[in-house]
């Protein structure tokens, strides 16, 4: 299938286009000083009356005079619905995971938002707890026509609003990363946002033919409505060339099948090749790794960052 049918049949199937930008409508809430950075705690609208609570991390270097790059960083999932922002801002869960906050060290400008069902976005009824809100969400979503997906991108594309709108950000110079689920989430908008010039993904890229030939039970992020008769998610991943993408695996990864994985990077590759962009696109997979953020994949997600945000 050409590209452009491809891009119109994914977003009939997450849900149709998004709805107009509302205003920000940014609260700050609490400052919190770190070594080198600064933590503002702080909620922008997604959509109105649907705040998204977020940290943004701002590097002492940074400054209308001296704008930064800036990188958003999607939290995991990892059954770990009261932990979201916190966790990559570094106030919480595995310090192999304070990416934001070493991103913010080496001079980056950070946004770290909570996806819907996490930490400050679980049930505000109180009714449904963990993934039992995620599953209602999930299905109010379908029925509504739409799906998570559909959400997750209309809310990450706020935050990239978000960082343009601050006068320390070179809104030029913006990227995203995600680890598991956030490695999904930043596949899943990159090809919806051209603002983004650097995209790096670790440890997830679960083919749906994987998945079925698995029995596998995945984030719903990764479902969008009718989209396997057209193309599976590495055709999505492959949108976002020509822009850089960069992707991490471990070959031992139960969640992301090695041999689906090495069929897909060279979907990708196949994607950037046909656009003289085969520069912009690399992949790396470490052996006897399982899903985990390595030494050697965190080096290489900094250098992919180096190199095309802050040259």
């Amino acid at each position: 299938m050409a590209t452009a049918d491809f891009r119109d049949r994914l977003l009939q199937g997450l849900g149709g286009p998004w709805p107009e930008p509302c205003d920000l409508n940014v609260r700050m809430r609490e400052k919190i000083e770190k070594d080198g950075y600064t933590i503002h705690s702080l909620t922008f609208d997604a959509e109105p009356d649907d705040p998204i609570p977020a940290m943004l991390l701002v590097p002492d270097g940074a400054s209308p005079a001296r704008p930064a790059p800036a990188v958003a960083v999607w939290h995991q999932h990892n059954g770990q619905w009261h932990l979201g922002k916190s966790e990559p801002a570094g106030l919480d869960g595995n310090p192999m995971h304070h990416t934001g906050a070493a991103l913010a060290r080496e001079g980056y400008v950070v946004l770290c938002p909570d996806a819907l069902c996490f930490e400050e976005r679980q049930d505000p009824t109180g009714k449904l707890k963990g993934g039992w809100y995620e599953r209602f969400e999930f299905l109010r979503y379908v029925v509504a026509g739409k799906c998570m997906a559909w959400k997750n991108i209309l809310d990450m594309r706020r935050a990239i609003d978000l960082l343009v709108s601050r006068p320390e950000v070179r809104a030029d110079r913006i990227g995203c990363y995600g680890h598991s689920m956030g490695s999904t989430h930043a596949w899943l908008v990159g090809p919806w946002d051209e603002r983004l010039k650097c995209v790096v993904g670790n440890c997830c890229l679960p083919t749906y033919q994987a998945i079925h030939d698995n029995h596998m039970l995945h984030c719903f992020p990764n479902f969008v409505p009718g989209i396997f008769s057209y193309g599976d998610t590495p055709d999505i991943a492959a949108l976002i060339a020509p822009r850089a993408l960069h992707l991490n695996f471990g070959e031992t990864d139960g969640g992301s099948p090695i041999d689906e994985v090495r069929k897909g990077v060279a979907t990708i590759a196949d994607a950037y090749a046909s656009m003289h962009a085969e520069k912009h696109f690399s992949y790396f997979i470490e052996s006897d790794t399982g899903h985990v953020l390595s030494e050697e994949m965190w080096r290489r997600t900094k250098e992919v960052f180096a190199r095309k945000l802050k040259a």
